[in-house]
């Protein structure tokens, strides 16, 4: 079981690089008893979302992964503050979920098929 990030999605999600508090958050949230199963539309067969609730020295956050539930690896879709119009509402009710949940998908797919993937790991 492995935790990754899409190179596009941590661009957009974090910048260059993921800081170091967050990578601790990203990885203490992929506790999966700890997630929230959330529906989506258009997942890859196999897959599941998960959403976690972090308290981070900026405040809450919102944590979205993927589970390939075959494997259990996580990708990380989403990391928001709580007040973001997504973080604040992280379900399919939600139109701009839906419009971000769908373009963090196809990024995601689109980097896998390109090997523009990276493992989260603590200290990396």
């Amino acid at each position: 079981m492995g935790l990754f990030i899409a190179e596009r999605i941590r661009k957009w999600e974090f910048g260059n690089r993921i800081p170091a508090a967050d990578k601790a958050t990203l990885l203490d949230g992929q506790r999966v008893a700890l997630a929230q199963p959330i529906a989506g539309k258009g997942l890859p067969k196999g897959t599941r979302l998960l959403k976690v609730y972090a308290t981070t020295k900026q405040g809450p956050r919102r944590i979205l992964y993927l589970l390939v539930v075959e494997g259990g690896d996580l990708f990380v879709l989403m990391y928001r503050d709580k007040n973001d119009p997504v973080g604040e509402n992280m379900s399919p009710k939600n139109p701009a979920f839906n419009a971000a949940l769908n373009k963090h998908l196809d990024a995601l797919r689109e980097d896998i098929v390109n090997n523009r993937i990276e493992e989260i790991l603590l200290g990396a």
